[in-house]
């Protein structure tokens, strides 16, 4: 059972025949993949994104319980005052920041544009000039998603634009840099412009370093078409951005820099991991081991993930989509890592857009994902009061109900991740390929033969790609 997203041709009644009557599917789909359409979209998600934190902004955030109440909370207010920024200290340098250096720079740009403000609602007005830098990257964001969909499905992207959890999430912490340098860096491969991908993923590395995941799936399909001195000028690029803008902080501030890294290596098992419900319920083995050995083992569970994957993108009977494996590899990151805020729903959406373009199963997550994002902060609240401090009002959720929404989530990206696969092993269930189209987010890989190709029976489906080499 599917549901086609706006801007597909393909529908049970034989795609691409001409019925008669208003309004045509493909005017329709191109009025709705038109620039203003999904600009007014997404300036629309952002409004609504602005109007959910309003409480928080009315002083909701100054009251522990009140903020998850209210289901208003953010990182940047209370970041402003966390990371020293109130007092005029500067990133990495004066104060260490959890953080990569495009977002301590993003940090700092804000803490300067509010430096004259009334200190009584300074941190509100950091808040907002910050709100107003993410809200034109998510416009952005969507804007690249539609370009990587192709000229026959930029539509899809109302699926990114007017996302009930991306809205929601979109100003918990900064996010949404990395989200649109991201769908720009695909949009540009998209483009055939391979350095200007490589740079744009560069810095979206330097904000958050999930985008990390697109140069696995470039690396594998480009392997396949033959195409790797292409993946090689794209990696070349990505690793000058880098260090063009990390370099600097690296010199003049190595720990402060260096910060981020250990913190991440440091942390524990946390909100909405899958390990910290192993924890939680003291699972033996994967729920009572140390520190270093869970950094091993959620690593090696990756590491299984991402070898999974490539037999896939080399031995599957057509050379999967480029967005297809970036999903799938962000898939198996999330669900494996020891941290799942919820937050990095803005990282997964337009690559299950663009993986996927379908209603169903992207509506049974989403679904999933907004109850988590108001589960976790209805047992945030439960576990305050249940340390004996007073609460007024909802008392939040209890630890089995927030474990189902966790779970939830989980298994929803699970089933969004099998289907993925199904349409790589069979191509003619993939919405996009049944339209006509080969891989419109590919660039140099759009409608590329086999270079090379995995021979693997258990996936030799359908036959090879024309000009097909194989190897054992």
């Amino acid at each position: 059972m599917g549901v086609d997203a706006p801007g597909s041709t393909n529908t049970r009644y034989g795609g691409g025949a001409e019925r008669s009557g208003p309004p045509r599917p493909a005017a329709l789909a191109v009025a709705l993949g038109s620039t203003t359409v999904l600009l007014a979209a997404s300036v629309l998600g952002m409004v609504l994104a602005f109007a959910e934190k309003s409480p928080c902004r009315s002083g909701a955030w100054s009251f522990y319980a009140k903020q998850f109440q209210q289901a208003c909370y953010t990182d940047i207010y209370p970041l402003y005052y966390g990371e020293g920024l109130s007092a005029g200290k500067v990133p990495y340098t004066g104060h260490k920041v959890e953080y990569p250096v495009l977002i301590g720079g993003a940090m700092q740009a804000a803490a300067w544009l509010v430096r004259n403000v009334n200190p009584a609602i300074r941190g509100r007005e950091f808040f907002d000039v910050t709100v107003a830098l993410l809200a034109v990257c998510a416009v952005v964001g969507v804007l690249a998603t539609a370009r990587a969909g192709g000229p026959g499905r930029r539509a899809q992207a109302l699926m990114v634009a007017l996302s009930p959890a991306l809205i929601l999430s979109a100003f918990i912490n900064w996010d949404l840099i990395a989200f649109a340098l991201t769908a720009l860096g695909i949009a540009a491969w998209a483009g055939r412009r391979g350095v200007w991908a490589g740079v744009l993923l560069g810095l979206g590395v330097a904000a958050k370093f999930y985008p990390l995941v697109v140069f696995g799936p470039l690396l594998l399909l480009c392997l396949r078409a033959g195409q790797l001195r292409e993946f090689a000028k794209t990696l070349a690029a990505a690793v000058v951005a880098w260090l063009a803008v990390d370099l600097p902080v690296m010199i003049i501030a190595p720990s402060g820099w260096a910060y981020f890294y250990t913190f991440s290596k440091d942390r524990g098992a946390d909100w909405g991991s899958i390990w910290y419900l192993f924890e939680h319920f003291n699972v033996p083995v994967l729920g009572s081991i140390q520190l270093s050995a869970l950094n091993e083992m959620s690593a090696a569970f990756f590491a299984v993930a991402c070898a999974a994957i490539a037999v896939l993108a080399l031995a599957a009977p057509r050379r999967p989509r480029l967005p297809q494996l970036c999903f799938l590899m962000l898939a198996a990151f999330l669900m494996t890592n020891k941290v799942w805020s919820p937050q990095y729903v803005v990282w997964l959406v337009p690559l299950a857009v663009l993986a996927r373009p379908r209603l169903w199963p992207y509506l049974l997550w989403q679904l999933a994902e907004v109850a988590y994002f108001f589960g976790i902060w209805g047992y945030l609240i439960f576990v305050y009061a249940s340390e004996g401090n007073p609460v007024t009002g909802y008392a939040g959720i209890s630890t089995g109900w927030y474990f189902a929404a966790l779970l939830a989530r989980f298994l929803t990206v699970t089933l969004l991740a099998a289907y993925v696969v199904r349409d790589i092993l069979y191509p003619e269930r993939d919405v996009v390929r049944a339209g006509g189209q080969d891989d419109p987010a590919g660039g140099v890989l759009d409608h590329a033969g086999d270079h090379f190709r995995l021979r693997w029976p258990a996936l030799a489906r359908g036959p090879k790609q024309p000009g097909a080499a194989s190897a054992s």
